[in-house]
This record gives structure tokens, C-alpha cells and sequence, in this order.
């Protein structure tokens, strides 16, 4: 006996291919699936305004000292706390006595297979034997205190990037302000920059889909930078010149030309300041000369995070300023 296939239709405007519920439609397509999604979503949206202020009455009128120590090495047992708060109550604790087990339009329990699969690298027999989704919750909140540091990060890391959320990843950041993180979540990795004005201009540049060149180019700057356990300053700074190198070419409609030669061609068409042009070809010559990074160099450069960050955020800076000009 043929099973019965989904009312529903993809975006395309295919016919959904897989098996239908008692409604007639998949779970992806299921009005009443879709309605609970919708509400839960303006829900989150909600209590996402609610911002918990960063210090408390006691701290700000200084009758408790306040750890302005940013955390870049170590997590603390509140933040912790915090960070494994934000998933409970956004999809854990539901998810362990909910039969339908759907958030942020995907399942939970596919999640949990992933993650036991690809992220702990555990054996599927040893998830399948616990029953019952809270004893999946109770297991996961284990291995989730037993984390060291970086792994925190690390599992984070894979669970924002799986659901894609806006909301949750607006209050995972919203702690880590709040704890004294030394990271934020800013274009799919954690990294260490930390102030508002910062992160917004990053994802202005990284979302947009006008020049996906640039943007990819930026992606892997923050991406090389941003590798705990083996960071590449060295190919970041050379990602962060070649994104600029690429939008000064869209601009001027000369894709062979070099980021002097274009710099040159705005400035002639009053797109960029002389002093501007001349500032930022002296920065793009101090990464060409012999012992600059575009070279091939027998040993590497003594570079630092704080050089990446420099030129990542200073290209970012360059490449909206130009944007506007267009």
C-alpha cells in the first residue's frame, strides 16, 4: 500500500514529496505546525527585548566589585550557566516533553542525531539507548559541564550554526556581554570582537549580497583569524586586502587592475579623497613589500591576532565607505 504524499508545495512550487500526517500535509507544511513556528518565533522576538542590565544595582553603587576582567581564556561557572540557560529555555526543556520536538522550523530530534554523530563522534547506539528525550537533555547537560573552555565555544559554535536563528543568537551574544566574554558570534564563527559597533559592521558587510565576492573574501578573513587552536594572521590580513581589492575592481569596471591602480581610478572620479586614497595605499604597500604578507616568505611574520583584527576591521570600514559611494 502506496503511502500518502504531502498536500504542501515546496518553494519552488514543486510538489512536496514526502509523507503526510493525519492533516494531509508533512510536518514543514502543516498549517497548524506552521502557526505554532509563527508564535513561538513573535515569542522569542518578545523576550529577546527584555535585555538583563550588565551590572547589578549592588555592582553599580559599588558595594560589590564588579570582575572587569574579560574572559578570553577561561569561562566562568555563571556564564556557564548562562550560555546553557539560553538553549533550555529556548528549545531543550521543550523539546524533552514535546511530541512534536519542531523549533526554529527544524527538528530537534535530527539535531541531537547530528550532534551525538558529528560533533561528540559517539557511537548511534549508545543515544539510542536512552529512551526518553529527557535523559537525552540529562546526558547532554553532562558532557555540556564537563566542556572544557573552548569546547563551550566550540559546541555553540555547531548548535547557532545548525538552527540559524537571529533570536537565538542575539541572546547567546547578549550574554556573553553580559558575562564579560572575550567573544562574540559574528558571521557563523565565535570571535574576539566584542563591541556592538563593531559586530553590526562586520554583518553589514558579510550579509549582503551585492558583492559576494567581497564578502567572501572578508568570511574567510574573520574565519582564519578566528581558529582557536590554529589561528592564520598571516592569509586573514591577505583576505582582508583582497575584499577590498575586489570591490575597488567591481567599481571601477576594471577586474585586471591592481587595488593601487583602482584606488587611483576613484580618486580621478572623485569617489575617494586624495588623503584617503594615499592613507590606504601606504597601508595595501606595507603588505607588498618583501617581507610583507602577499610575498612568499621562507618563515612566517611575527604577526598577532591584534594585526588581524586591525586589518579586518579597517578593510570592513573601507569596503562601507566605498559602498556608500556607489
Amino acid at each position: 500500500m502506496s503511502s500518502v504524499k504531502c498536500k504542501g508545495t515546496t518553494k519552488s512550487g514543486a510538489k512536496c514529496s514526502r509523507e503526510a500526517g493525519s492533516s494531509g500535509y508533512c510536518h514543514t507544511h502543516d498549517p497548524k505546525a506552521i502557526a505554532e513556528r509563527e508564535t513561538q518565533n513573535q515569542a522569542l522576538k518578545l523576550k529577546s527585548k527584555f535585555v538583563i542590565p550588565s551590572k547589578r544595582f549592588s555592582e553599580r553603587q559599588g558595594f560589590k566589585p564588579v570582575s572587569e576582567v574579560i574572559q578570553v581564556d577561561d569561562i566562568s561557572k555563571d556564564l556557564r550557566h548562562s550560555l546553557w540557560n539560553v538553549l533550555s529555555n529556548n528549545f531543550l526543556l521543550e523539546y524533552s516533553g514535546n511530541t512534536r520536538s519542531i523549533f526554529y522550523g527544524k527538528q530537534i530530534d535530527e539535531y541531537i542525531k547530528y550532534l551525538w554523530m558529528d560533533f561528540f563522534k559517539k557511537p548511534i547506539d549508545d543515544l539510542h539507548s536512552i529512551l526518553f528525550k529527557s535523559g537525552q537533555i540529562h546526558e547532554l547537560r553532562k558532557l555540556f559541564d564537563g566542556f572544557k573552555w573552548f569546547e563551550v565555544y566550540d559546541f555553540l559554535e555547531f548548535t547557532l550554526n545548525y538552527f540559524e536563528n537571529v533570536t537565538l543568537v542575539e541572546e547567546v551574544n547578549n550574554i556573553l556581554n553580559r558575562e564579560f566574554s572575550g567573544f562574540r558570534f559574528v558571521g557563523g564563527v565565535f570571535t574576539d570582537i566584542t563591541t556592538e559597533q563593531e559586530v553590526k559592521m562586520l554583518e553589514e558587510v558579510l550579509t549582503s549580497k551585492r558583492f559576494p565576492a567581497v564578502s567572501s573574501h572578508l568570511q574567510r578573513s574573520l574565519t582564519l583569524m578566528s581558529d582557536r587552536k590554529n589561528p592564520d594572521y598571516r592569509n586573514s590580513i591577505k583576505e582582508s586586502i583582497s575584499a577590498v581589492e575586489s570591490i575597488a575592481k567591481e567599481i571601477t569596471g576594471k577586474p585586471k587592475a591592481t587595488l593601487g591602480e583602482a584606488l587611483k581610478v576613484l580618486e580621478s572620479s572623485n569617489k575617494i579623497h586624495p588623503s584617503l586614497k594615499e592613507s590606504f595605499s601606504k597601508l595595501y604597500g606595507y603588505t607588498s613589500d618583501k617581507g610583507g604578507i602577499r610575498h612568499a616568505m621562507l618563515s612566517e611574520p611575527n604577526l598577532t591576532a591584534a594585526d588581524a583584527k586591525f586589518f579586518l576591521l579597517s578593510c570592513t570600514s573601507f569596503i562601507n565607505y566605498l559602498k556608500s559611494k556607489v
